[in-house]
């Protein structure tokens, strides 16, 4: 009775989901479910969703930089006063008789302009319980929440889960909460919870270990302790699933050794930044970023002392 009740529950998710889909449609949102963010690696086939955008105070992500350097690589990229709004890909591949997620979106209960990635799986003509494996970055809400429905069952009942052990021992640990800095408490609670309801199908890996066929995890440390990259191999091509290690597309590629706010080991994170950067320029590798514009997908150029990033979309 209880698996059939769970069933019926996210089939009703799933219907409300779907009716929304079309009006729900926050900016990159329409353009990435119409399909355009998407590229093939080898025998890989990459798309990214949608979940929406976050709203973030600058004092957040740039306290302690001088405001007029801040603000001059804004403009140059056109962004204005106010909040910083980066979106949130969710990135889909579909390899042999594997779907993967590659992190799994906000949820329904985080902030209101995301938990998008329901509604446009729907609209992409996949559901949740054809993904086979979910991978993740790190446990930061907006790509660890989204794991459960609004039941608190895992949205993703076939799936099996993937994560750094350095990543999962720090956030499972309950003195986690009471550690960490006061404004990340709530999130240290909110991730154990969400991975107590999982840990039983979680596999834990270990950096450079290939953790999926073509898929070798690469620690990418600083933004949280255990974040992870993803390098994905396939006839010669490469990837890199970036995650938050490079967390948006102006001041940290214009001055990647910058520290940004919400990276809870600024300095570990700028390393990690630089060193990313580094080799994607050198072995050209694409990039997909979760807070990276136009769908995320794009490479990664030198310019002048510092980088930067070319959307798919303008090659």
């Amino acid at each position: 009775m209880g698996k059939d009740m769970t069933v019926n529950r996210r089939d009703v998710m799933t219907g409300l989901a779907a009716g929304l889909a079309t009006g729900l449609l926050l900016p990159g949102q329409g353009w990435a479910t119409a399909g355009a963010a998407g590229l093939t690696i080898g025998d890989m086939q990459l798309q990214t969703l949608s979940d929406g955008h976050l709203v973030l105070p600058r004092a957040m992500l740039f306290a302690g930089l001088e405001p007029a350097a801040v603000d001059q690589i804004l403009q140059a990229k056109g962004i204005g006063a106010g909040p910083i709004e980066p979106p949130i890909n969710v990135t889909l591949l579909r390899h042999g008789n594997r779907v993967v997620l590659f992190d799994t979106g906000a949820g329904p209960s985080f902030q209101a302009s995301a938990g998008r990635l329901l509604s446009v799986l729907e609209t992409a003509g996949l559901s949740p319980e054809e993904v086979t494996h979910v991978v993740f970055t790190h446990c930061h809400p907006d790509h660890l929440w989204g794991v459960l429905d609004d039941f608190d069952d895992p949205l993703f009942s076939n799936a099996d889960y993937l994560m750094g052990r350095v990543e999962w021992d720090y956030w499972f640990d309950p003195n986690t909460a009471s550690t960490i800095s006061n404004e990340r408490a709530s999130m240290a609670v909110g991730a154990r919870r969400r991975m107590q309801i999982v840990a039983e199908r979680t596999t834990r890996f270990e950096d450079g270990q290939e953790i999926l066929p073509g898929i070798e995890a690469q620690a990418s440390y600083g933004h949280t302790p255990g974040h992870m990259c993803f390098a994905l191999r396939s006839s010669g091509e490469s990837l890199l699933i970036g995650g938050d290690a490079i967390g948006n597309h102006h001041v940290s590629f214009a001055e990647p050794d910058w520290p940004i706010g919400t990276d809870q080991d600024a300095a570990q994170a700028a390393k990690s930044r630089l060193r990313l950067l580094d080799m994607l320029v050198h072995d050209q590798m694409r990039l997909i970023g979760t807070h990276l514009p136009q769908g995320g997908i794009g490479r990664v150029e030198q310019l002048g002392g510092g980088f930067q990033f070319i959307p798919d979309s303008v090659n």
